[in-house]
């Protein structure tokens, strides 16, 4: 029989562990044995008993929970899980980029919310706490030869870059999209798995980091170079003719929030030889199918290695299934974004 996965939680609040307590113990493979009150509590418990996930509110006393996993990831890594509230969305993914790995909401005390909580840690529990790999030199990429005119905008751009990530890809995003210079000539559109409610979080935190101006999208809006849009997960983000980006409604059956084949496969549509489609860490197989549209459009297509992934998951699944022309490390994406985008003589 598999050992259990040993969790540790961080709350202030009693109710709060109490609820997560029981939604996680209602999943055999999971053995809640540590609670912690605050972030000292919580380093404490770490060293001691050697968790497998740890899960962790922000704001609690003595030490918050941002404080705390800065102490941990540079003693003791390992998988954390962040759980907050929607009030403290851009506190969550400052802990994010201090080496937490995924924020979800606190959940409701109903079977749904534990299995989809159970589900994260097991994921998390298999996830080894990485460190980005050094830069390589990629090679050239030849260069286009039309440019693409928002209706409507002066604004002329010779790419479409379309990025899909899920579990780990904030971290990615964080390493590359604040290398982009502010004069980058080309629109960026992510589409980033994200918990309900931390959508405008995410992108206030990306805004605190990047060069360039980053949008929640929330209305149709026309495309413009040297701007990050960003899908929301209440909605799928797509790009018409007009290069305008779109909201449209999710199906029944989405499982993925927002859809990332969603977003890849109508840039691939509309941008065919001037789209860039990129692949980051995350679990599941969103996205590779419209990789490989953007492949089978003429446009460039890349991933992010497995050794600077958090996740190996969907990133992987594109790579095997030959929808990826280069796989780099995370901090060579960037410079190749810039040369595809002309930015480099």
């Amino acid at each position: 029989m598999p050992a259990k996965i040993r969790v540790v939680i961080a709350d202030d609040s009693k109710l709060t562990r109490e609820v997560l307590r029981t939604l996680l113990q209602e999943d055999d493979g999971i053995e809640v044995v540590g609670e912690a009150a605050n972030g000292r509590e919580a380093i404490d418990l770490v060293q001691r008993l050697k968790p497998d996930v740890l899960t962790l509110d922000i704001i609690m006393p003595v030490m918050t929970g941002t404080q705390a996993i800065r102490e941990i990831m540079a003693a003791s890594p390992l998988p954390i899980l962040v759980i907050s509230s929607v009030a403290n969305a851009k506190n969550a993914f400052d802990c994010i980029q201090g080496g937490a790995l995924d924020v979800v909401m606190k959940p409701q005390f109903n079977a749904t919310s534990g299995a989809d909580l159970a589900r994260r840690i097991r994921v998390l529990a298999n996830t080894k706490v990485m460190r980005n790999g050094p830069m390589r030199r990629t090679p050239e990429s030849s260069p286009t030869s039309s440019l693409l005119e928002p209706t409507g905008q002066r604004t002329q751009f010779s790419r479409v870059f379309a990025i899909a990530s899920s579990t780990g890809g904030p971290q990615a995003l964080a390493t590359i999209l604040p290398a982009l210079p502010s004069s980058f000539p080309c629109p960026v559109v992510v589409a980033q798995h994200v918990a309900f409610g931390f959508a405008q979080g995410m992108v206030d935190w990306l805004g605190s980091l990047c060069p360039m101006p980053v949008h929640l999208v929330t209305e149709a809006v026309c495309l413009q170079a040297g701007h990050i849009y960003i899908a929301p997960p209440e909605r799928n983000l797509s790009i018409n003719r007009r290069l305008q980006l779109v909201l449209d409604e999710q199906k029944s059956g989405d499982i993925f929030h927002p859809s990332c084949d969603h977003l890849l496969k109508s840039v691939a549509n509309i941008c065919g030889l001037q789209a860039v489609g990129i692949i980051l860490s995350g679990m599941s197989s969103d996205g590779v199918q419209g990789m490989a549209q953007i492949r089978q459009s003429g446009g460039v297509t890349l991933a992010q290695d497995e050794a600077s992934s958090v996740i190996f998951g969907m990133n992987r699944v594109a790579i095997e299934s030959g929808a990826v022309q280069q796989v780099l490390p995370i901090m060579a994406i960037s410079e190749q974004m810039q040369k595809l985008a002309g930015g480099w003589a």
